[in-house]
């Protein structure tokens, strides 16, 4: 299945999938911890992004990211550029950050398969694994040079640059 088959079909489906590879795969049921911390996540980047007044925007998941021409990945969360999307978008084509939060059945997937496909869009500079069981935040950043480097943070802040904002840890799990 293409990404254009793929969004035609799924606008008639219930629950939530992803495309991976022209196979469309149904996403799992999802515990309380992993909901609340991708509600954490995308409410402390919309206060980050608003209290700098920026022009971009965060999202919750529901909105696909093209990866190549048969792969539609759904982040837990993401930070765009430009105007707002259309009412009837169902793809973010220019992320800047996303976020994955893992559980026990997609941890790995999100450290290797998610990692090498999130970055071979050109557009994302960061992209976040965020742990909800423990204080725990892998940070993937593609410098301006296209070297990609990690940072494994327990406390402190993601530094988001672009889009010049900073995920502080302590608003994802408390003090």
């Amino acid at each position: 299945m293409t990404v254009e088959e793929f969004l035609a079909w799924s606008e008639a489906q219930e629950g939530r999938f992803e495309l991976v590879d022209g196979v469309v795969y149904a996403q799992a049921a999802e515990r309380a911890a992993h909901a609340e911390m991708k509600l954490n996540v995308a409410v402390a980047l919309m206060t980050a992004l608003r209290a700098k007044g920026l022009e971009r925007r965060a999202m919750v998941d529901g909105m696909g990211v093209r990866v190549g021409a048969t792969t539609v990945y759904e982040p837990d969360a993401l930070v765009y550029c430009g105007p707002k999307l259309r009412g009837d978008a169902l793809l973010v084509e220019n992320p800047v950050a996303v976020v994955e939060v893992i559980s026990p059945t997609t941890g790995r997937n999100d450290h290797t398969r998610k990692l090498a496909g999130y970055f071979a869009v050109p557009s994302i500079r960061h992209y976040l694994i965020v742990d909800p069981d423990e204080r725990l935040v892998v940070h993937h950043e593609r410098r301006a040079d296209g070297v990609v480097v990690s940072h494994i943070l327990t406390e402190g802040a993601a530094k988001l640059d672009p889009p010049g904002v900073e995920l502080a840890l302590s608003e994802l799990y408390g003090s």
